[in-house]
This record gives C-alpha cells, sequence and structure tokens, in this order.
C-alpha cells in the first residue's frame, strides 16, 4: 500500500541533502545524500508507520491517489479581485470559470 501514497524529494540546504517527504504524512520525513536513498528512506518509514497503525487498529490515511475529487473547489477572495476578473474574461469573451481555469493550470 506504500506505494499509493504521495511521495516527494526536495533539497534542504539547511541540511545539505535530500528530504524525502509523504504528503498524506506531514509529520514524516527522511534525510539522505542522494534523491533515491531519500525516496527509499521515507517509503521504508511510511511502511513502518503502516504496520503499527494496523497493530494498533488505527486507520491510516486514504492516499491522495485513490480519493475521488469533484473538480469543484469554492475560493474566496476580495470583491474587487473578483470583479477584475470578471472583466478580464469579458474581455477576452470566456467564461470566469475558463479564466480561471486557464490561470490555475499556467
Amino acid at each position: 500500500m506504500t506505494d499509493h501514497y504521495t511521495y516527494r524529494i526536495t533539497w534542504s540546504a539547511e541540511d545539505g541533502e535530500h528530504i524525502g517527504l509523504c504528503a498524506e504524512f506531514p509529520s514524516l520525513s527522511w534525510v539522505a545524500a542522494t534523491p533515491a536513498e531519500a525516496l527509499a528512506g521515507i517509503r521504508k518509514l511510511v511502511g513502518g508507520v503502516l504496520a503499527d497503525m494496523k497493530t494498533t487498529g488505527e486507520s491510516p490515511p486514504e492516499p491522495l491517489s485513490e480519493r475521488a475529487y469533484s473538480g469543484k473547489f469554492v475560493v474566496r477572495i476580495p470583491p474587487a479581485t473578483h470583479r477584475e476578473l470578471a472583466i478580464k474574461a469579458a474581455e477576452e469573451g470566456i467564461s470566469l470559470n475558463r479564466l480561471v481555469n486557464s490561470r490555475l493550470i499556467a
């Protein structure tokens, strides 16, 4: 099941090494000399935590890759920003939704 979780490797200038992270377990990290070692280390650490959780009857977090997403989310912005975006969309002849979507993926 550790393969279903979301991992990221980043460089830490402070540590002078690579850090392995898991989005579903934000309190965990693994520091190593190479990206491959950081990934292997964080995956092993997550595996150990999952085994402990199973032993104690705890429910592990659902992997982000297995969650269902509706494609909708609400974002609160200042009214002036909303107005500016609506004007920009109108000037471009597209919907506000299409304008914001294009900016999010850019």
